[in-house]
């Protein structure tokens, strides 16, 4: 970190435009993919492996450094980060377990629900019907899921 380099208010990491003004760990949870708990550990590895600290303003680090915390946020696994942190644990199709951020993980819930339909499988079914997945009630409540249904009068004949 140089002295001579000016406060960034916006950051660029893995794709996404973070507020400079916050510390670092609270903007990692910004990224969509990486909540709050998953934040605090990517910033407490990248200050073991960098030596900058995890309340460090986001807008203070150089070019370089924001490189090496973007390199901690797209692959947590190689950097210290346990298994079971990250989401996408034993992928169906290799086998990997990885951690999927900001549009990887849009077009990877994209693909999971297209493989559930096709299949026919009951989860796949009631997603693409709109329906409740994980058995909750549906008497009472989830009933705002589709649209209103209105009634056209008919003209008055003359």
């Amino acid at each position: 970190m140089a002295e001579n380099e000016e406060f960034r208010h916006i950051v660029r990491i893995a794709s996404k435009d973070l507020n400079g003004n916050l510390p670092i760990y609270r903007a990692l949870s910004k990224i969509k993919g990486v909540g709050i708990r998953m934040a605090k550990t990517m910033a407490l590895s990248f200050e073991k492996e960098s030596g900058i600290a995890h309340t460090t303003k986001l807008g203070t680090l150089s070019e370089e450094v924001d490189k090496k915390l973007e390199e901690v946020v797209m692959n947590p696994g190689k950097h210290g980060i346990p298994d079971y942190m990250l989401n996408k644990r034993n992928e169906y199709e290799t086998g990997e377990t990885k951690h999927l951020v900001m549009n990887d993980l849009d077009f990877n819930l994209r693909n999971e629900l297209q493989r559930l339909n096709e299949i026919k499988s009951y989860r796949g079914l009631r997603h693409s019907w709109g329906l409740t997945v994980r058995g909750q009630r549906t008497k009472s409540t989830h009933r705002g899921k589709g649209g209103a249904v209105g009634v056209r009068k008919k003209d008055n004949k003359k």
